[in-house]
């Protein structure tokens, strides 16, 4: 049976139990991933391979109206809220289905059949993969795509930062300053979060105020790092991992 996978995004960890319950009664459904992070939601339909989302409308970060229109119609999505005032806009942006909250085992089980069933047919529909005339060789498992670019909330916008732009991350208590050639970015965020969001082969922390990305070295002396003349610190709890990654990188 295809499975659809799924993530469930809502700022009320209660409503997340329940969608969570629900999915774990659906044999067609896996939840890949709930979140009260809307933005770290985006990221990952951006990144791709979200089959289908569970998406509250009032939300503190971003609106479940402003998601839909960013993600521009990636995945499938069935709205979860208790304001029935949004159904008719939330339909324009093609969603799947609009369940009102508290929501029913039924009602729900109605909604992602029908996406299911959606999913099947245009499958069935898709035209055969052409015939190898090559020998036929094992392939590697498929992977999902790589990410190049966040989302980071500022004070007035929800901002796209393309990843190979990024110079270096500097913490600042609750905040972080994210530094390109072009600008400097300030957001609500900290370093733990923004670490594991950050792909390992691009970008490493080297102290406790600063991630880095390894291709933007241009020299490292002793326990300094320069990077488009800014002089960052090598911290001792992290010295080790870096001078690691580094080595593995001489000629």
């Amino acid at each position: 049976m295809m499975k659809l996978r799924c993530i469930a995004v809502d700022d009320e960890p209660l409503a997340l139990d329940i969608i969570e319950d629900y999915v774990s009664k659906v044999p067609f459904l896996e939840l890949v991933k709930r979140t009260e992070n809307a933005i770290e939601a985006l990221q990952l339909v951006q990144a791709g391979g979200i089959d289908l989302v569970f998406l509250d409308i009032q939300m503190p970060e971003l609106t479940g109206i402003q998601f839909l229109k960013i993600a521009n119609g990636k995945s499938n999505y069935i709205l979860t809220t208790a304001y029935s005032q949004y159904a008719l806009e939330s339909y324009d942006l093609n969603v799947s289905d609009y369940l009102l909250k508290p929501i029913a085992f039924d009602r729900f089980y109605k909604a992602v059949e029908k996406v299911h069933n959606q999913q099947q047919k245009n499958q069935e529909q898709a035209p055969p993969a052409p015939v190898a005339v090559a020998p036929v060789v094992a392939a590697a498992p498929a992977a999902h795509p790589v990410q190049d670019f966040i989302f980071v909330k500022t004070e007035h916008k929800i901002q796209k930062i393309q990843l190979d732009d990024i110079l270096y991350i500097e913490g600042l208590k609750d905040y972080i300053s994210i530094y390109t050639k072009a600008e400097r970015v300030i957001t609500l965020q900290n370093m733990k979060k923004m670490e594991e969001t950050l792909p390992s082969s691009q970008f490493i922390r080297v102290h406790k105020s600063y991630i880095i990305s390894l291709d933007k070295i241009e020299s490292i002396e002793r326990s300094r790092i320069t990077i488009f003349g800014k002089v960052i610190p090598i911290g001792d709890t992290y010295r080790d991992e870096f001078f690691k990654r580094i080595d593995n990188k001489n000629i």
